[in-house]
């Protein structure tokens, strides 16, 4: 079996245990989870950073040890991912089966399909139940952003808002980093995008401390965030939404104004194929954000129907994906 075949089987068993199962917290109770294992190094980095650099550091040369700082976390995570990739490898030099089925464990870890699914529906069983207080406090579990005074139209459309960016960054870039660069490339990207939502923030605190990180992150996150707008578009044809193309094609102009990169894309596509407006102000702990309207021309109030027709394209664009991966192991 070659190198490419290898790996296609594994992602393939690693995509349909994450659709069957998911992340199993009984697990990740015993033993730390890989983005936990990454979080605690950033933390410890940020730790150490605020009780050496800070305290003796000038205003002159504070901007610029911050993002050196930034760098070498970012060297310090592409180094440990190293580590482990030449640790599973020689693992599999010695022992096939045990080599294989420890990278399958790593790769089906450092996918998202399942989880995201739970925890988005999860507001919308809170919204089935009435209970707006309890959808918001779901939402805030998968949003980072201030949800205090959201009736049920504004965290409806957070909560899908949410499942697009994520099913880009938390699903499709982790199987596309995979594919392309195997087990360093997963991990290397899942470290990065765990530093950037951890410090890759506009904030006097990480402005520059987190900027190698985002900038790496947006770079990364480039060529799966269309890639997942295109599989969208598609699954939303399968569901007989043949307006996606022409509606998304119109749409793309306010993808590429979002202030995101990259989660305009994913955003656009859900919107078009919903036909609902997406986008608007989002309110941060750093302060208020004015993103560009997403299909302006969609229904604008939103109801728990419209998460629950969201996670039904959502599924369907997960299980295109598996296809398309397997049709590359048959043709």
């Amino acid at each position: 079996m070659g190198e490419r075949e290898r790996k296609l089987e594994i992602l393939i068993f690693a995509l349909v245990l994450d659709l069957w199962i998911g992340d199993p917290d009984y697990f990740w109770g015993k033993i730390p989870h890989p983005v936990v294992v990454f979080g605690y190094l950033i933390s410890w980095v940020d730790e150490l950073r605020n009780d050496i650099v800070l305290p003796f550091r000038t205003p002159l040369d504070a901007d610029k040890n911050d993002f050196y700082l930034g760098i070498a976390l970012v060297f310090i995570l592409l180094i440990l991912c190293l580590l482990v990739s030449m640790l599973v490898s020689v693992v599999s030099w010695s022992f096939f089966v045990l080599g294989w089925s420890l990278e399958l464990l790593i790769v089906f870890t450092l996918i998202a399909q399942k989880s995201l699914y739970d925890h988005v529906r999860a507001v919308f069983v809170s919204f089935h139940k009435k209970d707006l207080i309890t959808a918001k406090k779901a939402l805030s579990q998968i949003v980072g952003r201030d949800i205090s005074n959201f009736d049920e139209s504004s965290v409806s459309r957070a909560a899908i808002e949410s499942l697009a960016e994520n099913f880009s960054d938390g699903v499709l870039a982790p199987v596309f980093w995979y594919s392309v660069l195997g087990l360093p490339g997963i991990l290397f990207y899942k470290a990065i995008n765990t530093t950037d939502s951890m410090i890759g923030y506009h904030s006097i605190k990480y402005e520059y401390f987190g900027k190698a990180a985002a900038k790496i992150d947006d770079f990364l996150n480039w060529p799966a965030s269309r890639l997942s707008a295109g599989l969208v578009i598609v699954a939303g044809l399968s569901q007989g939404k043949l307006d996606a193309i022409g509606d998304s094609y119109k749409n793309m102009r306010d993808a590429s104004l979002h202030p995101s990169p990259n989660s305009g894309w994913p955003e656009m596509a859900f919107a078009s194929v919903l036909g609902i407006m997406l986008g608007g102000e989002r309110c941060y702990t750093e302060g208020r954000i004015q993103d560009f309207l997403i299909n302006a021309e969609g229904r604008e109030i939103l109801t728990a129907t419209d998460i629950m027709s969201a996670l039904s394209l959502y599924k369907r664009t997960c299980h295109i994906l598996l296809i398309l991966v397997i049709s590359f192991v048959v043709f």
